[in-house]
């Protein structure tokens, strides 16, 4: 096989293929490797059309490859549920397909995937700070999209040439987007309030390019340490952006009554990712550091 052994770096000059240019990670992928000067293309294929697929690596003849394609639903994931023939087509024959493409060819992938596929149980309690290892076994198929997302991850363990990435609940600094975590808890009329692991993408995209370097592979918890509340993050924005802002809360019984999926809430172990990457900040100081001093316009 083409790929080195898990965590050897080689040194031929980097060229990375990504999927997802019209995505929210895949757009900050752009940047990051512009701003790194890495040269990069955006792939053209559909990824369940493994010709179009093969083309794009003939033709881009990439070190790595990105994916960050896929669908989640918009709104929001209960889109899948009345579309699921469309969300197994892209999340699992097309991620599957293009993980079988670049092994073919000796490719490391690096496969932007969710961390929405545990749900808090009777050995990983809420507040025990007891997180789901990246061994662990998905115990949450509440949507039909965690359902897909954990049966791909599972097959893809299978393939050494792939670096799993859990992402959960992205954020980012700009909060005018509507993907992002912040943005979407302030617009709803009511939040839950439960802990959770989250991934802070100003300070975990840029580690998941060095991730690509290393070329290390597997499955990674890819949320910084720790948990953050509904209410914790509310609270630094209105400390930080807007004094006036106030918000409401409801239980997940209130809640199901407005969703159609149930939806996953729980703690990640992030210590594999703390190890490989010891600067990496805890949620709540990454918040503020990434996210909060960036936007703030309340005086100190």
């Amino acid at each position: 096989m083409g790929f080195p052994a898990n965590g050897a770096s080689g040194d031929k000059p980097l060229k990375f293929l990504i999927y997802g240019r019209t995505g929210w990670i895949g757009g900050i992928l752009g940047k990051l490797c512009e701003a790194q000067g890495i040269d990069f293309e955006y792939g053209s294929g559909r990824l369940e059309n493994r010709p179009s697929l093969e083309a794009d690596i003939a033709n881009v003849k990439p070190t790595h490859v990105f994916n960050a394609a896929g669908v989640t639903g918009r709104p929001n994931v209960d889109w899948c549920e009345s579309h699921k023939v469309e969300t197994i087509r892209t999340n699992v024959v097309g991620t599957l397909t293009l993980a079988d493409v670049c092994r073919e060819r000796g490719l490391i992938l690096i496969n932007y995937a969710t961390g929405c596929i545990f749900e808090y149980d009777s050995d990983h309690l809420i507040g025990s700070g007891v997180g789901f290892k990246e061994e662990d076994t998905p115990n949450f198929i509440g949507s039909f999209y965690s359902k897909t997302k954990a049966m791909v991850e599972d097959l893809l363990r299978n393939y050494e040439n792939v670096c799993t990435l859990r992402v959960r609940m992205p954020i980012s600094s700009d909060l005018s987007n509507p993907r992002n975590f912040i943005t979407k808890i302030t617009r709803y009329e009511k939040v839950v309030n439960i802990p959770n692991s989250m991934t802070i993408l100003d300070e975990l995209l840029p580690i998941s390019l060095e991730m690509a370097k290393r070329n290390l592979t597997g499955i990674w918890n890819f949320t910084n340490p720790g948990v953050v509340s509904h209410n914790e993050i509310l609270e630094m924005y209105r400390d930080y952006v807007d004094p006036k802002f106030t918000w409401k809360n409801f239980t997940l019984e209130e809640q199901a009554k407005v969703i159609v999926a149930p939806r996953s809430n729980n703690e990640l172990d992030a210590s594999k990712l703390k190890k490989e990457f010891p600067e990496l900040l805890s949620i709540k100081e990454s918040l503020i550091k990434c996210v909060f001093q960036p936007n703030q316009k309340v005086k100190a």
